[in-house]
C-alpha cells in the first residue's frame, strides 16, 4: 500500500524550510558571539517568516469541495432509503475530512434529480427516465437539509447542453427533445442542445432561474462539457445554423466560441437577478490551450478548452461572468502530456481574476507514486504544491465516493493533516463584501448538561445581510487574541448558541464569537471571559 500524503511530511515545504533554518541559524549564531545587535535582528526576521509560513499551512479560509455524481450509475436500483442512508453515510465521512462544500449533480442528460416542472425525473435516480422515485422524495431538498445541518455549502451541479447520453435508450415524455427535436444535434450517439440557437441559452436559463429560486442552494455549478468532445472522423453538424445566423463571424470556431460566450454571460446575470449571493461555478478540463498553438498555452499536449471545446474560460473570467473556477487537473506531477505540476503553475498564473480552486482526481492521485520518494504517493506533493500559489484558495476532490471510502488513507490525510482545523469559505468581495453586524449580550448559562455559551443575534435589513452561522474561537491563558489563526476555531453553529465542556473552573479561556453572513462577511468580534 502507498502511503498517504500526511506520512509524507519529510517532503511538505514547512518540513525542509525548518532544516533549511537549522542551517541559517549556524551563522547567525556564529554572528551573535561577535555582534549581538545583529543576531537579534536575524531572528526575529526568520522567526516573523517562519510564523508566516505556518500560518499558510492551515489557512482560515480555503474551499474545500467534493464531486458527487450521479452519471456513474451509483444510485440506480436504490430505493430511496438506500440512496438516502448511501449520501448520509458519504456527507458525514466527507464532514470529518473536512469538506466544506458538497457539488451535487441535478441535471446529467436534459432530466432530474429534484421535483423539476420542466424536464423528467432522471434515470440515474430510479432506472426510467420520466419515473418518479417511489416513494416520493426530492434529492435536491434532501442535500441542501443535509448539507446545511453539517455546515456545509451546496452547489446545484448541470451539465446545460447535453441532452442525452450514449446508454439512455429512452426519452421521457417531459424531456425537450419530445417538444423540439429542431433544436438538438445528434452526436456520436449523444443529444446535444444546438449552443447557436437563442431559445436553447432561454430554456436553460429558465432551468437553472426554477433551480435558483426554489432551493436554498449556496453555488450554481457547471462543469466541462460544452460542445462534445471530438470524435474522431465526425463533425458536428450546426453548418446549417452557421450560414442561417452568422453573427458577422466568418471563421466558424470563433462562432462557436461567441455561442458558448453567450449563454455564460446570460446564466451569470440569470442567477444575480434571482439570488445575488448564489454563486455561479465551473469546472473546466483542465487545459486551456496548448504553447504550441498559443504563446501564452501551457506547455501541454492535450485536448483544449478553447480549440477543442470552444470554451474561452479565461475570457469568462477576465469578463467576471463566473464566481469561481475550479480546472480539473486530474493527472499526476510528471504526466508527459498534462503535468499536474506544469498546469497548477498555469492557472496560478491566468485565471486568478476569480477565485480559483483546484479539482483533484483521488484515485489517480494515490495510484501515482511519489517522484521522489517511491514509498509514497503523491497526495502530499499535490496539495503542499497547490497551498504554495496565493492565487489558488482550496481544492475540490473527485470523486467524493473515493474520499469517503478512504482510499489509500486519502481521507485520513485529509482529517488529520490538511483539514486538521475549521476553516471558512472564501471571500467573494466582487459580490458583495459588507459585513454582518456583530452579535450582542455575549455570555454563558450554566444548565444540568453543562455551560452553554449565548449570544443575541444581530439585526439585519436586508438578506445579503442576514447572519447564517455562528464562528466560535477559543483562547487559552496567556494567548494572543489572533482571528487569522484558524487553530483557535472550535466550531460553527447556525443557532445563536455552543455548548461548552466544563473542566473544573479552574482556567480561564477567552471565548470569541462571529458572524458569517450568506458569502461568509465576518462581523466583528465579541468576546467573553470564561472559566471551565
Amino acid at each position: 500500500m502507498l502511503l498517504a500524503g500526511r506520512w509524507n511530511r519529510r517532503k511538505s515545504p514547512v518540513f525542509l524550510l525548518d532544516k533549511a533554518i537549522l542551517r541559517i541559524f549556524t551563522p547567525v549564531y556564529n554572528m551573535y558571539k561577535m555582534r549581538p545587535r545583529y543576531f537579534f535582528f536575524f531572528f526575529f526576521f526568520v522567526l516573523g517568516f517562519v510564523g508566516g509560513i505556518r500560518a499558510n499551512e492551515y489557512p482560515k479560509r480555503e474551499f474545500r469541495g467534493a464531486w458527487i455524481q450521479a452519471v456513474n450509475g451509483q444510485f440506480i436500483g436504490m430505493s430511496p432509503a438506500q440512496m438516502q442512508a448511501t449520501l448520509i453515510s458519504q456527507l458525514d465521512a466527507l464532514s470529518r475530512a473536512g469538506i466544506n462544500a458538497v457539488i451535487f449533480q441535478v441535471r446529467p442528460e436534459a432530466d432530474a434529480l429534484y421535483a423539476s416542472f420542466y424536464e423528467p425525473w432522471s434515470r440515474y435516480l430510479t432506472g426510467v427516465q420520466g419515473v418518479p422515485p417511489e416513494p416520493y422524495w426530492d434529492p435536491l431538498q434532501f442535500m441542501v437539509e443535509q448539507c446545511h445541518r453539517r455546515g456545509m455549502e451546496i452547489h446545484a451541479w448541470i451539465n446545460p447542453y447535453r441532452a442525452k447520453t450514449k446508454g439512455t435508450t429512452e426519452l421521457g415524455l417531459k424531456h425537450p427533445y419530445k417538444s423540439y427535436p429542431e433544436r438538438f444535434v445528434w452526436y456520436d450517439g449523444m443529444l446535444i442542445f444546438n449552443p447557436a440557437l437563442k431559445e436553447n441559452r432561454d430554456y436553460i436559463c429558465n432551468i437553472v432561474t426554477d433551480i435558483v429560486k426554489r432551493y436554498d442552494i449556496d453555488g450554481l455549478h457547471i462543469d466541462d462539457y460544452f460542445y462534445p468532445y471530438p470524435v474522431g472522423g465526425l463533425e458536428f453538424d450546426d453548418e446549417h445554423s452557421f450560414q442561417a445566423d452568422p453573427r458577422g463571424f466568418t471563421d466558424k470556431n470563433d462562432w462557436r466560441r461567441d455561442n458558448v460566450n453567450l449563454l455564460i454571460e446570460q446564466l451569470f446575470h440569470t442567477i444575480r437577478s434571482v439570488k445575488p449571493w448564489v454563486k455561479f461555478g465551473i469546472s473546466p478540463f483542465g487545459i486551456y490551450r496548448n504553447q504550441r498553438n498559443s504563446p501564452t498555452g501551457s506547455l501541454t499536449n492535450g485536448l483544449q478548452n478553447y480549440d477543442d471545446l470552444y470554451a474561452d474560460i479565461l475570457l469568462w473570467i477576465d469578463k467576471g461572468w463566473v464566481d469561481y473556477c475550479i480546472p480539473q487537473l486530474y493527472w499526476e506531477i510528471g504526466h508527459k502530456a498534462a503535468d499536474y505540476a506544469t498546469l497548477v503553475e498555469w492557472w496560478a498564473k491566468y485565471a486568478d481574476g476569480r477565485p480559483l480552486f483546484i479539482g483533484q482526481d483521488v484515485v489517480r492521485t494515490v495510484k501515482a507514486l511519489d517522484l521522489e520518494d517511491p514509498s509514497c504517493n503523491q497526495q502530499a506533493r499535490k496539495m503542499d504544491l497547490q497551498r504554495s500559489f496565493q492565487s489558488i484558495g482550496g481544492s475540490c476532490q473527485w470523486p467524493a465516493s473515493a474520499v469517503a471510502e478512504n482510499l489509500e488513507g486519502y481521507a485520513t490525510a485529509l482529517e488529520t493533516e490538511y483539514h486538521r482545523w475549521l476553516s471558512l469559505q472564501p471571500c467573494y468581495p466582487f459580490i458583495d463584501n459588507k459585513s454582518p453586524k456583530r452579535v450582542k449580550r455575549l455570555g454563558v448559562i450554566w444548565t444540568d448538561d453543562g455551560p452553554v455559551l449565548c449570544w443575541t443575534p444581530p439585526k439585519y435589513k436586508t438578506e445579503m445581510d442576514r447572519p447564517v452561522k455562528y464562528v466560535v474561537y477559543r483562547f487559552g491563558p496567556g494567548e494572543k487574541i489572533d482571528l487569522d489563526d484558524a487553530t483557535h476555531i472550535v466550531g460553527f453553529t447556525k443557532q445563536p448558541f455552543f455548548p461548552l465542556v466544563y473542566q473544573g473552573g479552574k482556567v480561564k479561556y477567552t471565548y470569541v464569537v462571529t458572524a458569517l453572513d450568506r458569502l461568509q462577511n465576518e462581523s466583528r468580534p465579541r468576546k467573553e471571559n470564561i472559566k471551565l
